[in-house]
C-alpha cells in the first residue's frame, strides 16, 4: 500500500470532520491517526490557558484545532489543541495552514488514549521542532506537569523544562509570558485524575 499522499488526506480529513462531530484526523510520520474526542477536563485545560493567554496577550489569538502542515517537508498534518498566533494572521488561510508565524503550539494528553499520548510527547514535538515552532508546550496530565520545549535546531528543540503542577512556568521568547499552574494542580486534585 503507497503512503497516503497530503492532498489525499486532506480530503478525508475534511469529510470525516463534516461527517463525525469531534472527530480529527492528523498525518504525522506518512501515518494517519484519530484524535479523541476532547472530555470535560481537556477542554477545561485548553480553556485555562486560553484565559491566560488572553489576561497577558490580548493581542494573540490562542486557535483551538486549526489544521497545521507540519514537519521537515511539511508532509505531515496536525491540529493541535492550541496554536498561538497574532490576531489577523490566517486571513485567507484554509484548513491546513502554514506554521510560518505560529509563536507556539499547545497540546493536553488525553489522559487514557495511550497512543495519542504517545503521539503528543514524541510526534508532535519532533514535527513542531521540523517547522521552526518556536515553543511547544505539553500539558501532561498523567505526570501532572507542564513541559516546555523550545529553541528549535535542527529538527529537535534543544531545550526541555519540566515543570510540576502548582508552580509558575515561564514561556521563553517569542511567547514571553507565565503561566500559573496552581489551578491546574487543584483540579488534578479534585479529579483523582487529571
Amino acid at each position: 500500500m503507497s503512503p497516503l499522499q497530503p492532498t489525499e488526506f486532506e480530503h478525508l480529513a475534511v469529510l470525516a470532520a463534516r461527517e463525525v462531530e469531534g472527530l480529527r484526523l492528523e498525518l504525522l510520520g506518512g501515518r494517519p491517526a484519530f484524535r479523541p474526542m476532547a472530555d470535560g477536563v481537556h477542554s477545561t485545560l485548553t480553556t485555562w490557558l486560553a484565559r491566560q493567554r488572553w489576561q497577558q496577550k490580548p493581542e494573540w489569538g490562542l486557535h483551538i484545532g486549526l489544521g497545521l502542515k507540519v514537519g521537515a517537508d511539511r508532509e505531515g498534518r496536525a491540529v493541535p489543541d492550541g496554536v498561538l498566533l497574532p490576531v489577523g494572521h490566517l486571513l485567507g488561510t484554509g484548513y491546513w495552514a502554514e506554521p510560518d508565524g505560529v509563536l507556539l503550539t499547545a497540546e493536553v494528553t488525553s489522559g487514557g488514549d495511550e497512543e495519542a499520548d504517545r503521539r503528543d510527547r514524541i510526534g508532535k514535538p519532533r514535527a513542531y521542532a521540523e517547522s521552526a515552532i518556536p515553543v511547544y508546550l505539553l500539558i501532561d496530565r498523567d505526570s501532572r506537569e507542564v513541559v516546555v520545549h523550545d529553541r528549535p535546531e535542527d529538527g529537535v528543540y534543544a531545550q526541555r523544562l519540566s515543570v510540576p503542577f502548582g508552580k509558575t512556568v515561564a514561556l521563553p521568547e517569542p511567547v514571553g509570558i507565565e503561566l500559573d499552574t496552581q489551578q491546574l494542580l487543584s483540579w488534578a486534585a479534585g479529579e483523582g485524575e487529571c
